[in-house]
């Protein structure tokens, strides 16, 4: 009786052991299955209204910039400002030793007045030969002579005059003197260095930079679209294109807002793009001639869609995006972008539709066309992760 009952027994724990493993197995097939879909962030397309900047390199240019050449050849014998500084028109930059150019104004003026001096002679003697021929003294032939001997004499003096005139104006290049107002560039040349018209490198440069031109390009098809949305009148594209910032080489925006005024009418084949330049005050000539930076020009869209652009993936250069279905499937989709960007967010064109779910999270990577998921909102996606860094941090913690 003992042994039949201890049989029973176990036979009870044997039962109650292979249901529990029965239960076990159960359970875990059913998460299994849970864990078969995954979940994934999912948000919802609705058209909101948006102003984006578009970023196009940019080099920046001193409304006017001359370079500084020497007129005649000479030492210099005086730098009479410092490289940077702010000058004047007409002010003097540069002395060139004058001592040979005085010397060819002397023997200018000394021939202007032996010239003067020929003509009052030959003066005298025509007016006599004519007087004389009045009387038939002298033949018609002497008068003529003596007629062409004055007329010579003239023409000695206005060459003698206009060798002293360019003699003085040599004179007067030896003082080298700035153009324009601006800010004066670097000096390659020194006091004693030997400089003539023919040099490779000019003594400096002047920029003008009351105001400056910065120039960037677009390429042909942006140009085509530009043009399209203004009836293709280059006085239109102008007039309604808003104003834009330029972003310094520091990543700062410069306070001051530019108007885009000149569109080149000519594609570079070389690079298919065209040549736009946009025009901006520089009232504390914080802008600098040879500058660099970013045209920013703001697009703005009353109902644009707009996705980030981490929701997006590339292939064969077309851009593409997971639409989630109702009965939760990715469907690979192909979508179209605007050019403008602001590196962060796109502007679809077409594609996609309001109301429109997509993936936003593990696209190009684990995300694959067709594939079943668990959708979640971005907000639960990022609680899960603190959650799980959270575990982390404390099985850290525990294991120390």
């Amino acid at each position: 009786m003992k042994i039949q009952k201890s049989i029973i027994i176990l036979s009870r724990k044997v039962i109650l052991l292979a249901l529990g493993v029965s239960l076990f197995a159960c359970s875990n097939k059913q998460q299994g299955m849970q864990q078969g879909i995954p979940d994934y962030a999912v948000i919802t397309v609705e058209p909101t209204p948006a102003t984006l900047n578009s970023s196009y390199p940019a080099t920046i240019q001193g409304r006017q910039d001359v370079e500084i050449r020497p007129n005649v050849s000479g030492f210099i014998t005086k730098l009479c400002v410092d490289e940077g500084a702010v000058v004047k028109k007409g002010q003097t930059l540069f002395l060139i030793d004058p001592v040979q150019y005085e010397a060819a104004v002397n023997v200018a003026r000394a021939a202007v007045n032996v010239a003067q001096a020929n003509v009052s002679t030959a003066k005298l003697t025509a007016e006599n030969k004519r007087e004389l021929a009045k009387k038939n003294i002298i033949s018609e032939y002497d008068l003529q002579m003596a007629e062409n001997t004055l007329a010579s004499q003239e023409a000695a003096l206005a060459q003698a005059q206009a060798q002293l005139i360019n003699a003085e104006n040599n004179l007067s290049y030896t003082k080298v003197t700035s153009p324009s107002d601006g800010v004066v560039g670097t000096f390659p040349y020194r006091v004693g260095s030997l400089v003539s018209p023919s040099s490779a490198t000019p003594l400096t440069t002047v920029s003008d930079i009351s105001e400056m031109y910065v120039y960037f390009s677009m390429n042909e098809k942006q140009v085509l679209d530009m043009i399209r949305q203004a009836n293709g009148s280059t006085t239109d594209i102008l007039n309604e294109l808003p104003e834009v910032e330029l972003q310094l080489a520091d990543g700062t925006i410069y306070s001051e807002k530019g108007k885009i005024s000149t569109l080149s009418g000519v594609i570079d084949q070389t690079t298919g793009a065209a040549s736009i330049r946009a025009t901006f005050k520089n009232p504390e000539q914080l802008l600098r001639s040879g500058g660099s930076g970013n045209i920013m020009i703001p697009v703005k869209n009353e109902a644009a869609i707009i996705i980030p652009q981490k929701t997006t993936y590339e292939l064969q250069d077309k851009k593409f995006v997971f639409v989630v279905t109702d009965s939760s499937t990715v469907v690979s989709t192909e979508i179209k972008v605007l050019p403008q960007s602001d590196g962060q967010q796109y502007i679809v064109s077409s594609g996609l539709k309001p109301g429109d779910r997509i993936v936003a999270e593990g696209v190009g990577t684990s995300v694959r066309n067709g594939m079943k998921i668990n959708p979640i909102t971005p907000e639960q996606a990022s609680a899960r992760l603190q959650q799980a860094a959270q575990q982390t941090a404390a099985m850290g913690n525990a294991k120390k």
